[in-house]
């Protein structure tokens, strides 16, 4: 909730709040460094607890940074008052009748420490997703998949727990609370990394050894054609970067009705993990991501109608909910098949660098996909002057664009495979072992994240660059 909102209430631009939204994750990028690493430069004789131990310490010291440098306070304002103090922001009755302290962070000292706070986060996450990928690569075959759905369904369920603790504190309190929580908690979890159990000073691969194993995996088919694509539908999966500005300028919705979002969101988050590790595990992957694309399709349809004003009698912050929210519920269903495809891929030994990788895929996707829904809002006018003066001709066109664009994932379905029978036999397939698709695939993924990284800095710094 303080990601969502805060931006909002220091007067971002559209390209900023996006950006902000996805500053956290952008050292996500750099998961393949991190994974890689773990594998081959013991800490303390450890691949794993220590540099978990790291992360969060990182992250715990981000938010306290934040703290010391920077007035969090939120200061009432008297918008039925005469003067100055009336005037100074025409928003503050969005913002609780608040507006943020003269000493509040600047967006880009905010976003380098949530950036900061995001490195820590994802390198202790990289240490996570290898223990966990070394552990179910040892689950019996039938039973495989159920290791990982167990210990996602327990992440997502946190964030669900999570997010009403937080908008509750952030909307009673203001972000200084939150800002301190966040700074305490990475810490509370500190001495149970250290009684992590893991096995100490194991015997590990040259560093040339994992680099050749890992190269031989990237040209195998079985990798570059399911994560090829995996990389193209998430990159089409453009979202409309001036949605929340919509909400919050036309639709007047407060902190709290955005902050209501993202709970239900992590809710249905969680449910949508939990119907695919009871029901959606025996279906074929391609009948997942077909289905969930249609329903998502159907949803982001529906903005259209709330745009034109058109709700069937329901208010428009329950139709927004509506749309909004069962986009994460598909997003849960389509979660785990992926993660679950990655961890059949990983070679034994190099589980960190290898799966780390293949997250990298998606997410360097992901963040070039929002670098992209910046790019988009220069095709037709959706800054908020224009849209609080009721022509929304330009939010209603880049409604539709962006729909179509997601939608078209579906062309590419067949690229991946049906069932994990049907992935094995590409490691036996014809172009197995190209070293061209190979060049192609690790070609693409980075040059996908320097993009992404330039984008993003670029949007925080300069408040929407192309």
């Amino acid at each position: 909730p303080f990601i969502n909102v805060y931006p909002l209430f220091l007067n971002a631009t559209e390209a900023q709040q996006v950006t902000i939204s996805g500053i956290r994750s952008l050292p996500a990028l750099f998961k393949l460094g991190f994974g890689f690493w773990s594998d081959n430069v013991l800490l303390f004789g450890y691949r794993r607890k220590s540099y978990m131990f790291v992360g969060w310490m990182m992250s715990s010291l981000a938010m306290l940074s934040l703290l010391l440098c920077s007035d969090l306070s939120r200061i009432p304002v008297d918008v039925d008052g005469d003067g100055d103090e009336s005037a100074s922001s025409s928003s503050s009755s969005l913002n609780g009748n608040y507006v943020p302290a003269e000493n509040a962070p600047s967006i880009v000292f905010l976003s380098f420490v949530l950036l900061m706070f995001g490195t820590g986060f994802w390198f202790a996450d990289v240490m996570g997703d290898s223990l966990v990928a070394e552990k179910a690569k040892l689950e019996p075959e039938q039973t495989r998949g159920h290791l990982q759905s167990t210990c996602y369904s327990c992440r997502f369920f946190g964030l669900m727990i999570a997010a009403p603790i937080s908008t509750v504190i952030y909307s009673t309190f203001g972000p200084k609370i939150v800002v301190v929580s966040m700074t305490i908690i990475p810490m509370i979890m500190l001495p149970f990394i250290y009684n992590l159990w893991e096995v100490r000073d194991i015997e590990i691969k040259s560093t040339k050894d994992q680099c050749h194993e890992i190269w031989n995996t990237v040209c195998s088919r079985a990798v570059w054609q399911p994560m090829g694509f995996v990389y193209v539908y998430n990159l089409l999966q453009v979202g409309n970067a001036a949605w929340k500005e919509y909400l919050r300028s036309v639709l007047n919705f407060t902190d709290a009705q955005l902050n209501i979002f993202l709970i239900v969101a992590y809710v249905l988050l969680y449910v949508g993990v939990l119907a695919y590790k009871y029901y959606f595990i025996k279906w074929s992957w391609r009948s997942i991501y077909v289905m969930s694309t249609i329903l998502n399709t159907v949803l982001s349809s529906l903005q259209v109608l709330l745009i034109q004003g058109i709700t069937f009698g329901l208010s428009p912050f329950v139709f927004a909910l509506g749309d909004d929210i069962f986009a994460d519920f598909i997003a849960g269903i389509q979660f785990l098949p992926t993660t679950i495809m990655m961890v059949h891929l990983c070679p034994a030994g190099s589980e960190g660098a290898s799966y780390a990788m293949f997250t990298t895929v998606s997410n360097c996707a992901s963040g070039l996909s929002s670098a992209l829904s910046t790019i988009l809002l220069k095709i037709w006018d959706v800054s908020k002057e224009t849209m609080v003066g009721g022509d929304l001709s330009g939010m209603t066109k880049l409604t539709i664009l962006t729909t179509v664009l997601q939608t078209s994932g579906l062309l590419f379905v067949k690229f991946l495979p049906n069932t994990k029978d049907d992935l094995n036999k590409l490691h036996t397939g014809q172009y197995s072992g190209s070293r061209i698709g190979g060049f192609i695939f690790l070609s693409v993924t980075l040059s996908s994240i320097v993009y992404a990284i330039v984008i993003g800095l670029m949007n925080i710094i300069n408040g929407g660059a192309s």
